[in-house]
């Protein structure tokens, strides 16, 4: 089982190699992948090193999977030449999401859609993964009409620049910006850019990708997606207003038997899931669960993630797990 990590160097590739570790991956050969300035540098990978490859390199050692976190313009060039050598991508980045040919896939939600044939698997957007594994178990038992969500995401959603921006200005430092404005005591009602519609890139995003992997464009979505002066972690206030009528104890029974889904909510003991508890985990934390009092069949959640964890690699390096167990590999 060759498996290249395409944008080893990155945050998210970092993270990859972190977990492909951590979860014991059946690899039998690692090929990292970066930028021409990194090749020949090594990486340490179980206490093994590793040189860095070029991209013409990688693909002629003909990987059975490659993880590419390495954009989207990388991605439309490169994952097409992979998939010509016989090897099955995972592609962080936006560039294939919304293709029609090309499967969304988070584990937990709809990971049976997969095929052999299916060459180039995307994986989400950080803020859409970890809302979808909430709502999928939900929309089983009361179905969903309609999503209204605002998130908190953390600067490393926007990769390093934007971290020694936040960490330049904690400390007085004047230096490069990876925002239009001050991050650190501060907060931004923009992600990626505006479309014409008023609404971020980010904001549809997580509209269209929800539709997609929930297999069910009947749901309705609204997002103001925030960056806010965190570290690692991204958070969501959640508003879900259901065909059918629940009972919060069974909502909650049903959060704690889903997959990847740790419940914490316990506010009469302040218990409730905070960025810094997610910290590098794997999994989803939901808590605030309480109806809405002033719409009927509505439901308020508070839904935390890691985002370069489950919201990018751990996502991704699960996919690949799956399709050796399935044998799609």
């Amino acid at each position: 089982m060759k498996v290249a990590v395409v944008g080893a160097t990155g945050l998210v590739g970092t993270v990859m190699l972190k977990v492909l570790e951590e979860r014991n991956f059946p690899l039998t050969e690692l090929i990292p992948v970066a930028s021409e300035k990194s090749v020949g540098k090594e990486i340490t990978f179980k206490g093994k090193k590793f040189p860095i490859v070029s991209m013409d390199t990688a693909i002629s050692m003909k990987p059975d999977i490659a993880l590419f976190s390495a954009g989207g313009t990388t991605s439309l060039e490169h994952a097409p030449r992979f998939k010509e050598a016989g090897t099955t991508v995972i592609d962080n980045s936006s560039a294939w999401r919304m293709d029609p040919s090309v499967k969304l896939i988070v584990p937990e939600v709809n990971a049976h859609e997969l095929s052999i044939d299916n060459k180039i698997i995307a994986n989400p957007n950080c803020s859409t993964i970890q809302m979808v594994v909430v709502l999928k178990p939900l929309h089983d038992k009361y179905k969903i009409k309609r999503v209204v969500v605002s998130t908190y995401q953390s600067v490393t959603g926007t990769g390093v620049k934007a971290v020694e921006q936040l960490m330049n200005e904690r400390k007085g430092i004047d230096g490069p910006k990876a925002y239009p404005y001050e991050i650190d005591l501060n907060v931004l009602p923009h992600i990626d850019v505006f479309t014409e519609n008023g609404y971020t890139k980010e904001e549809m995003k997580m509209v269209k990708e929800t539709n997609k992997i929930m297999s069910d464009d009947s749901i309705k979505v609204t997002a103001t997606t925030v960056r806010i002066p965190v570290m690692g972690g991204h958070s969501e206030s959640v508003n879900i207003e259901f065909e059918n009528d629940f009972d919060l104890a069974e909502v909650r029974s049903i959060l704690e038997k889903a997959p990847g889904v740790i419940v914490v909510d316990d506010v009469a003991n302040l218990k409730y899931p905070m960025p810094k508890d997610a910290h590098e985990k794997d999994e989803v934390f939901v808590g605030r669960i309480r109806r809405d009092e002033s719409a009927p069949k509505a439901l308020n959640l508070w839904i935390v993630a890691d985002n370069l964890r489950k919201g990018a690699a751990t996502n991704a390096v699960q996919i690949a797990e799956y399709l050796i167990q399935k044998e799609l590999v």
